[in-house]
Formats: structure tokens, C-alpha cells, sequence
């Protein structure tokens, strides 16, 4: 069984037992939160499309680590001929689940 659920601006594939990282949710260390925005659910050949979402369907996940912080992205303005150049760097910062169940009511 797996379902897409959409966090953030983006969707996740997701099963029972994944450890994914995501943009940064409310919740403490060790915590469940509920993700209701599924989009899809696959249960063998069963296939549930939401339209956008599937009502009463729910990802439960528990917060394994919160404010983690990702990868340095490097933001480059340049223009040539005319000295003129920024660089900027940003961590965004994440949170990182494990999924407990897939609930579709």
C-alpha cells in the first residue's frame, strides 16, 4: 500500500515505515500529525484518485527530528560588463517524519 501526499509545495511518495524529509511542519520530536492532503492511494490493483484530494483519507507520521537544517543552496545574480554580482547562500530548514499508516476511511 502507498499513497502520494502533497506538504508544502510538493508531493511525496509514501508507504508504512518510509523516513522522509519534508519542508518544515508544526509538531515537536516524537509527536504524530496527521498529513490530510492524500492525493492518491494504491492498495494492490485498488487505485483511489483524489479529486484533488480523497475525503477522510489521512498519512499519519511521527516527527523523528524537527528544524534539521538541508543542503546550502547558492543563489548567483550576475551581469556582465558591469560589476555587478551578489551571492547569497540559504539552508532551508526540515522536518523529518517516518510514516506510521495509510488510513482511508
Amino acid at each position: 500500500m502507498y499513497a502520494v501526499i502533497r506538504t508544502g509545495a510538493k508531493q511525496y511518495r509514501v508507504q508504512p515505515g518510509d523516513v522522509l524529509e519534508v519542508e518544515l511542519l508544526d509538531g515537536e520530536k516524537g509527536k504524530e500529525i496527521a498529513l490530510e492532503e492524500v492525493l492518491l492511494v494504491a492498495d494492490g490493483e485498488k487505485i483511489q484518485v483524489g479529486k484533488p484530494t480523497i475525503k477522510g483519507a489521512r498519512v499519519t507520521a511521527e516527527v523523528i527530528d524537527e528544524d534539521k537544517k538541508g543542503k546550502k543552496v547558492i543563489a548567483f545574480k550576475f551581469r556582465r560588463r558591469e560589476g555587478y554580482h551578489r551571492k547569497r547562500g540559504i539552508r532551508a530548514h526540515h522536518t523529518v517524519l517516518k510514516i506510521k499508516e495509510i488510513v482511508v476511511t
